[in-house]
């Protein structure tokens, strides 16, 4: 679970635990965009930026591994359907004044071609098409997704996927991805990822690709 802290600029000052969570109120955007550059971009924190609440999360690093499972999972899916695609990590989304978010990892697929090559994000440049959270997702990260409007974002946290579509500017809970039709994740997600504790990453793994095939 994450530790949340409400806590007062300057951000410079600020040491943040892993598993923590920390709240900053009356964040502009010209600050938002300063604390993203004194950051950097090689750290492990999160953030997500929306109606002037700034929250930096730091990860436990037992969170890592359901994020790099879920994201093998996808690939997996796309490479069977024979369909391309283009990760993007943690990359930062923003909209111009308004949110910013960092999904824990994130793919283009239907876009896929336009963001090939990219080293950075372009004006004009779409949302990806499906991005994973994992662990504890706030109303404000919820919000900044929202307002970026990325299609489907997934979450997966204390051993449960949800996923979530974006419709009528908000987002909906629904039982199936729209991305991988008739594919019973929310039961398959959470299972691959137990399996990994116990059998190893490249086993789970291995059995999720023969249910794929069954």
């Amino acid at each position: 679970m994450m530790i949340t802290t409400p806590i007062a600029k300057p951000i410079s000052q600020m040491q943040l635990a892993a598993g923590s969570l920390a709240t900053i109120p009356d964040v502009s955007w010209a600050e938002f965009e300063t604390i993203l550059q004194e950051l950097g971009e090689h750290r492990s924190a999160r953030v997500a930026y929306y109606d002037g609440v700034l929250e930096i999360m730091v990860p436990l690093p037992e969170h890592e591994k359901p994020t790099e499972i879920v994201s093998d999972m996808v690939k997996a899916m796309l490479k069977r359907l024979g369909q391309r695609y283009e990760p993007f990590g943690s990359t930062t989304f923003k909209r111009e004044g308004a949110a910013g978010v960092e999904p824990d990892a994130c793919f283009y697929i239907e876009n896929y071609q336009q963001m090939i090559g990219r080293r950075r994000l372009q004006p004009g440049d779409p949302p990806p098409d499906l991005a994973i959270e994992t662990d504890v997702t706030s109303k404000t990260t919820l919000a900044a997704y929202a307002a970026i409007a990325v299609p489907e974002l997934w979450i997966y946290d204390s051993g449960e996927l949800t996923i979530n579509v974006f419709e009528a500017g908000e987002y909906a809970q629904v039982e199936e991805s729209r991305i991988f039709p008739g594919v019973p994740l929310r039961e398959w997600v959470p299972e691959a990822i137990a399996r990994a504790w116990v059998v190893g990453t490249v086993q789970a793994l291995e059995e999720f690709e023969a249910k794929l095939s069954s």
